[in-house]
């Protein structure tokens, strides 16, 4: 299955690859059906860390490249005891680890600091995290600093992530922002498993980083791939697809119709049964105070579950952090009783 069907889908953040919706940008959200996909399958519980099977990695001409073993492996379970959510397993190796636990108010949610050491990925890393959270309990998993990719020769970087959520479970995902240098190639691709009752808010910026000659887009390629599954009693079935390709040296991804005009890039996705159009609505008010140009998407409901995408183009990370923010501050408060989150980082 492919959605990447014309090349303005491909590239531009608010084409309708989002959620296999079509994006109103007055901010209605009209929904549109979508295919099943088969769920994948993993090892049992208590069985260890699953071992990753080494991938062949085609160079960026298309040529074959040497077979890869993960740079770093990161896996975390969450589950709630005594109300509070702690880590009930927890398996790091190589260039992936996280830090002591935090608990940032007295709900009992969780949060860690995922780290990568070596403070950058290069071409051919492969990295891979999955992350689960049991039912009934509140994980924030969040980054310690943006994650940078740098010149990528020979090979793509690339990110696999597997989430799984449980009854009532929550996670919020909230890395810092991801920064793309001159000749990188960067692959993102996250499952996401979610149980018809569970909470995600993913929020994410993507920006250009520095090249020599001052110019933006610089890098060779950016593929973030977020598929989510909602698990039934007839197994798992696909709610939302949301892909996004730019690809700057197969044209000029800052005119129209691209990200016209912006260099900046903000990603939102929000499953959760409390989601409708009128929280699309609400969530596209809120936008239009800040310096960005944003549209919404809306899935359709599995199982009293429904998806959101918004997508906003801007020339900063910091109106773009502001932004998301505000809008995951709503969430946290309405939904969970939360203050706005402040990291604090810097």
């Amino acid at each position: 299955m492919s959605t990447t069907a014309t090349a303005a889908e491909a590239l531009d953040p608010l084409a309708g690859a989002a959620c296999g919706a079509s994006p109103d940008i007055e901010g209605h959200a009209r929904p549109q059906p979508l295919p099943t996909l088969a769920s994948s399958s993993r090892g049992p519980r208590g069985s260890g860390p699953i071992a990753v099977p080494a991938t062949p990695r085609p160079s960026i001409s298309g040529s074959a490249a040497a077979v890869v073993s993960p740079r770093g492996r990161l896996d975390l379970v969450v589950a709630l005891r005594a109300g509070r959510s702690v880590a009930v397993q927890q398996f790091h190796q190589g260039a992936l680890r996280v830090l002591r636990p935090h608990y940032l108010d007295e709900s009992g949610q969780v949060c860690y600091v995922m780290v990568n050491p070596g403070g950058a990925y290069l071409g051919a890393d492969l990295y891979v995290v999955d992350v689960e959270v049991e039912a009934g309990a509140s994980l924030l998993l969040t980054t310690q600093s943006a994650t940078k990719i740098y010149r990528t020769l020979g090979s793509f970087a690339e990110q696999r992530m597997t989430i799984r959520l449980g009854e009532g479970a929550e996670l919020e995902l909230a890395p810092d922002q991801l920064i793309a240098y001159r000749e990188a190639s960067y692959r993102q691709d996250t499952h996401i498993s979610v149980h018809p009752t569970s909470s995600l808010i993913m929020a994410e910026v993507i920006t250009p980083g520095w090249s020599p000659d001052g110019a933006s887009f610089k890098y060779r390629e950016l593929r973030l791939r977020n598929e989510i599954q909602v698990e039934g009693d007839d197994g798992a079935v696909l709610l939302a697809l949301d892909n996004l390709l730019i690809r700057p040296p197969l044209g000029d991804v800052t005119g129209m119709g691209f990200m016209e005009g912006y260099s900046h890039l903000g990603s939102l996705v929000v499953v959760d049964p409390r989601v409708d159009q009128a929280l699309a609505d609400e969530l596209h008010r809120l936008t239009a105070g800040y310096e960005a140009y944003s549209g919404l998407s809306l899935s359709r409901t599995l199982a009293g579950t429904t998806g959101l995408v918004l997508r906003s183009l801007s020339n900063s990370t910091e109106e773009l952090n502001r932004l998301l923010g505000a809008c995951t501050g709503l969430l946290r408060g309405r939904w969970y009783g939360r203050a706005p989150l402040n990291l604090r980082k810097y």
